[in-house]
């Protein structure tokens, strides 16, 4: 399942599962990446300090006081895959208000791809969209793959502050910003809804890699009802 490993500078290991972005190449990242973190925990392996997954890709990092390059490429080339016989089914609907305040980019969506904000709209939440890995912010997902008639770039000059629980688009991705931070996705609209709660120590993220995200829409009072509760 990994086409290549190879050094990533001099402790970590880059492990390359293909050029293509997909729901089959994620799970098999997140396959690595379960098995190789539940190996570590059992056989009590020291020296392993962080596994990064992402879209196709899974980065093993290491202490080399305590292991080398060689040793953890032959830990991941010996992995035994066991894949869960339960499918993640999981199924996480988050309300949208695509209320002109809160959708900062459709007139440079229309100007781009010349197609009407209820157009894009209605091609948004048309779809059923998969979480392909979670960071750059705590618990921001990544998630794909919308419509290829509402594709665009991001933004020439990323906006210094996007709001908290801003929807964005970019390329084949949409996101959810779960705080306030820069960015130069083309925001859609706003979730009310909590996705990352750093109080919650046991499960602080509310989308993993792997879940399916339903995306509906809500009225501005519906947000703000939603805000009062």
């Amino acid at each position: 399942m990994i086409k290549n490993i190879s050094n990533l500078g001099d402790a970590a290991v880059y492990c390359d599962f293909g050029s293509e972005i997909n729901e089959t190449i994620n799970s098999n990242v997140i396959a690595y990446f379960e098995n190789l973190s539940e190996l570590i925990k059992e056989e009590k392996i020291h020296g392993i300090t962080n596994l990064t997954p992402s879209y196709n890709k899974l980065i093993v990092s290491f202490d080399l006081k305590f292991i080398n390059y060689k040793d953890t490429k032959n830990l991941i080339e010996n992995l035994i895959i066991k894949k869960s016989d339960k499918k993640n089914n999981t199924k996480i609907k988050i309300p949208i208000c695509c209320e002109k305040e809160f959708g900062l980019d459709f007139e440079r969506l229309n100007s781009k791809l010349n197609i009407r904000k209820d157009e894009i709209i209605k091609l948004f939440f048309s779809k059923e969209y998969f979480c392909y890995m979670t960071g750059f912010i705590a618990g921001m997902p990544f998630l794909g793959d919308i419509s290829e008639k509402i594709r665009c770039d991001r933004l020439e000059t990323p906006r210094v502050k996007v709001p908290k629980g801003s929807v964005g688009i970019t390329e084949q991705f949409t996101n959810i910003y779960t705080f306030e931070s820069p960015g130069g996705w083309n925001i859609i609209g706003n979730t009310p809804m909590k996705i990352f709660d750093k109080m919650n120590l046991s499960k602080p993220s509310l989308i993993k890699p792997g879940n399916k995200i339903i995306f509906y829409q809500i009225s501005k009072e519906e947000y703000l009802d939603w805000n009062e509760q």
